[in-house]
């Protein structure tokens, strides 16, 4: 039922090598999922109009709602089965695995259901105006109907890559993005739909995610297997998926919580052109940070597995890597922004001057503390990878609520639209400095011979590594 050859290189291979391994396909698959969004803004930004593109950014708080819930599941889960593999509990990861399809495909049923409730509501809430109601309420009813097969597709994405077989994830989301490429003409332009094209595109591509992953947790490629058993629900499980996972869910929430507030701050003191100029500065922004975010997901079952099994050694060395590497990407993130902004909004938008001065003003402001951001990240990802939820939490409500939340209320009313810029940059800085001074106090905690609590089956786990 498993694939020693993925358990054998997690524990046994250079952590360098193994980081180089998984982070490929971390980055490849993270570049195109980017594209499901980002391809919709660019044939809506070049294809129809301004207004639409702004209509489609308002819809982008409720979808980070919806990834906040896939990410709940899926990192919770993912983060349990690399425990647990490290311990070499096989039969509990593919309990795991049961319980988080299910619990991913309740969630997804649900928030359609909710979504449908409250859809006009909270449009207009999170700043849809009179003139971009329309379409953003068309792209949304359709994303409504696929919403439990991209919780079920992206939930179980990340088991795959935890499991041990990142090129397989990779693929996943290079079909699913690859043929939202394919289809978003088609509809958009060639069937002339617009931004419903968009959407149903969209759909489309989450169906195909979702039965490629269900059939590859019935084939022999998966380490963890999918029966009708695991699929049992066990709330046991679930609260501890549920526990690990909510610091990802809290940070996905909170951004949604805040793009909300940024969307009605620019209505309010910049109109639709600055909400347009924000959507193109998160697509490309999102473009230079995913690397980042990437690392995370390459080193996420490495020192989740090398912890589980004690191997405290491993997991320093693989994060201190990991840390180097991301403040290296952050630089050069921030090098292209401050260098070329109007390069990057152009391949947004070329027809509006003043869509073009916003969001190169906004992309230089959003990315003035980028160099800073890598650290945070990776940082924050250490504490969720060895399952201390509660600093993971902390340090995701961090930056996004407990600072970044009411800076935009209060400078706006100071600096109208640039206070919103300049809250950004603020809030990544003084998340930083915080997040260094809580990682530097644990990793100092972590000693090579150090035994590991609550391992469960000491009699079959590897004595702990001697540096």
């Amino acid at each position: 039922m498993t694939d020693p050859r993925q358990v054998y290189e997690l524990e046994h291979e250079k952590p360098g090598r193994l980081m180089w391994k998984y982070f490929l396909p971390a980055f490849a698959s993270m570049m195109a999922n980017a594209l499901y969004n980002v391809v919709d803004r660019i044939y809506i930004g070049q294809g129809v109009d301004a207004l639409a593109l702004s209509g489609l950014t308002v819809v982008f708080p409720l979808m980070i709602v919806f990834m906040a819930f896939g990410m709940l599941v899926g990192m919770g889960s993912a983060v349990r089965i690399s425990l647990a593999l490290g311990e070499k509990d096989f039969n509990r990861a593919n309990r795991i695995l049961g319980n988080a399809f299910f619990l991913s495909l309740v969630l997804g049923l649900v928030l359609m259901g909710a979504g449908f409730l409250v859809r006009d509501r909270v449009l207009q809430i999170f700043g849809a105006g009179p003139e971009t109601i329309k379409y953003a309420s068309d792209y949304f009813t359709i994303i409504l109907l696929g919403t439990p097969l991209a919780t079920v597709g992206f939930s179980l994405n990340n088991v795959i890559r935890a499991e041990g077989n990142p090129r397989i994830a990779m693929y996943s989301i290079f079909i699913s993005a690859g043929l939202n490429i394919i289809l978003d003409p088609i509809f958009i332009f060639g069937l002339d739909m617009g931004v419903k094209g968009a959407a149903i595109a969209t759909v489309i591509s989450h169906l195909v995610l979702a039965v490629w992953v269900l059939l590859h947790f019935r084939s022999k490629r998966s380490v963890t297997r999918l029966t009708a058993a695991t699929f049992r629900p066990d709330f046991y499980i679930i609260r501890h998926i549920v526990s690990i996972g909510f610091a990802p869910f809290a940070m996905n929430l909170a951004s949604s919580i805040i793009w909300g507030v940024m969307n009605t701050k620019f209505i309010r003191y910049g109109g639709d052109i600055s909400i347009a100029a924000l959507g193109i500065v998160n697509s490309a922004t999102m473009l230079l940070v995913i690397s980042i975010i990437s690392i995370n997901m390459a080193v996420q079952p490495i020192i989740g597995f090398n912890y589980g099994a004690g191997l405290f050694c491993r997991v320093k060395e693989t994060i201190m890597k990991a840390i180097r590497y991301a403040t290296l990407i952050a630089v050069g993130g921030w090098l292209i922004c401050m260098l070329a902004p109007g390069v990057i909004i152009s391949i947004f938008n070329t027809d509006s001057p003043e869509l073009r001065e916003a969001g190169t003003l906004g992309l230089r402001i959003y990315c003035a503390a980028l160099p800073v951001v890598g650290f945070q990240i990776i940082s924050s990802n250490y504490f969720q990878a060895i399952g201390k939820a509660r600093l993971a939490i902390f340090l995701s409500m961090l930056r996004q609520i407990i600072i970044l939340f009411p800076l935009i209320i209060i400078l706006p009313e100071f600096w109208g639209a640039l206070g919103v810029w300049v809250a950004i940059p603020v809030s990544d800085f003084a998340a930083a400095v915080i997040s260094f001074i809580l990682f530097r106090r644990e990793i100092a905690k972590l000693e090579c011979d150090m035994p590991v609590a609550g391992r469960r089956n000491p009699e079959i786990a590897p004595p702990p590594e001697t540096c």
